[in-house]
């Protein structure tokens, strides 16, 4: 995930609350990278002539108890937990959205965002092994300088 959709678009910090919202465990290892980390590494990567087809980055991976010390950091509040169900009731949300709101104009349709969080938080896009150390001039941000960030 995008490290920077915390901060906004992605709700699953949610700071007027002082909670982080998941489904499913809290201890589900998730991987965070900011857009720009992303950048750099790509651009490193379609430099290095020996890099391999395929590479795995991740600037942080955190749970969600992860992400709730790194808000409660960040903020200097205390941030606590919001289990909203098993991931199944995630899964019924974006089936029901999805037949509520069958077609779209939008780029990036209202159930589109539910289903990345889905998936992240079923574990199965985990990447695993990490390629961070390939260009180690690489300072990756961790998820709490971004939280740090908003305003």
């Amino acid at each position: 995930m995008f490290t920077d959709l915390l901060t906004g678009q992605a709700p699953v910090v949610l700071f007027g609350l002082k909670r982080v919202m998941y489904y499913g465990r809290a201890d589900q290892p998730l991987d965070f990278t900011t857009t720009a980390n992303t950048a750099e590494f790509t651009a490193a990567a379609a430099l290095d002539p020996t890099a391999p087809r395929y590479l795995r980055v991740a600037g942080e991976v955190a749970s969600v108890r992860g992400l709730q010390q790194a808000a409660s950091q960040a903020t200097g509040q205390p941030f606590k937990l919001l289990r909203v169900g098993p991931v199944s009731v995630l899964g019924g949300l974006i089936k029901a959205t999805k037949t509520l709101m069958p077609t779209s104009n939008e780029v990036f349709p209202p159930w589109q965002g539910m289903q990345y969080l889905h998936n992240m938080f079923t574990g199965l896009p985990k990447l695993t092994p990490l390629d961070n150390a390939r260009y180690p001039d690489i300072r990756w941000t961790s998820v709490r300088e971004v939280l740090a960030t908003r305003k």
